[in-house]
């Protein structure tokens, strides 16, 4: 995508639960819940355990933000939402 100079960037991605024990359970729930659910619902296991893997290897946060930074984009930031299961991160070019 391009953006216009002063264009503002917004971005909805999963992204790390920060918390230690919330982390342990979303993990456990995307290990074992998402992949039987896509199993059960869209018979396709398959693309249920590439999803949950592919986020977890998704940057967190930080690292998402330092890219941002790194890419030119002027006052970056991000907003934990589902205490960061998912995360809004923005910022102008």
């Amino acid at each position: 995508r391009v953006l216009k100079p002063g264009g503002r960037f917004e971005c909805l991605e999963f992204s790390k639960v920060s918390d230690p024990l919330l982390n342990t359970i979303y993990r456990t729930y995307s290990k074992r819940v998402i992949p039987e659910l896509g199993a059960r619902v869209a018979n396709d296991r398959d693309s249920y355990d590439y999803l949950v893997e592919s986020i977890r290897r998704h940057p967190d946060q930080l690292q998402l933000l330092s890219q941002l930074s790194a890419a030119g984009f002027k006052s970056p930031s991000y907003r934990n939402l589902t205490f960061g299961v998912v995360a809004i991160h923005s910022g102008f070019k």
